[in-house]
């Protein structure tokens, strides 16, 4: 999706429902100067909604070759790592 180019001016006298338009569309703004971007406006995406994405992304091109729980399980020690007070 294309984000809004709007002029800073105009940013500066509808800024509340720009920030309002973003939140409820999810649509980025670039606020521009003299026709240049200097600025950008971006939704706030939680943590679990930007997982969702990469997931949704990642679905269909990609294939698991084992099972989830050893997938998903630490590899700290294997890859000799030492975390905290280990070493």
């Amino acid at each position: 999706m294309k984000p809004n180019v709007v002029p800073a001016g105009v940013f500066k006298q509808g800024s509340l429902d720009i920030l309002n338009d973003v939140a409820t569309t999810h649509r980025e703004v670039v606020i521009t100067k003299r026709g240049r971007p200097v600025a950008r406006v971006v939704p706030v995406v939680s943590d679990r909604e930007r997982e969702e994405e990469l997931l949704a992304r990642l679905r269909g091109e990609a294939r698991m070759l084992g099972p989830e729980d050893e997938f998903l399980a630490p590899r700290t020690q294997e890859a000799g790592w030492a975390l905290g007070d280990d070493e």
